[in-house]
């Protein structure tokens, strides 16, 4: 019997080769859930302020003739809506003139989101006479 055929097992050098590729292993695992995490965590911010941003445009559904221009906060996010005259090109006594409304969403410092959409403009409330 030689001494190759005595040996049973691996060596230290195999064996600290085996933990290196498994903490490499164990390390990038970890570091994939830690972002994965991360990202789910992002994206529900991102939908709770897209969720807000259309709950605060269906309460506007026009716009006054002097425009929008508010601001406020619910929870961490804080919002502003904005809006401008937009130029349709068409005019006349039976057109409706359309604004374009902008709401920005902003949280954690440094994340936002602007959503735009075209609203009419409100029609002037008719004064009763008496």
């Amino acid at each position: 019997m030689t001494v190759r055929d005595a040996q049973h097992g691996l060596t230290l050098l195999e064996l600290l080769v085996a933990f290196a590729i498994m903490a490499m292993s164990v390390g990038m695992i970890y570091r994939i859930m830690g972002t994965n995490a991360r990202s789910a965590g992002d994206l529900d911010s991102r939908q709770r302020a897209v969720v807000l941003a259309q709950s605060l445009l269906s309460l506007r559904d026009t716009v006054p003739e002097g425009g929008l221009q508010q601001s406020g906060q619910n929870g961490s996010y804080q919002w502003s809506i904005q809006s401008a005259p937009y130029d349709t090109g068409v005019s006349g006594p039976s057109v409706t003139p359309l604004h374009q409304v902008t709401i920005t969403i902003a949280w954690d410092e440094e994340r936002s989101l602007s959503l735009a959409t075209l609203r009419p403009q409100r029609k002037p409330s008719a004064q009763v006479r008496r």
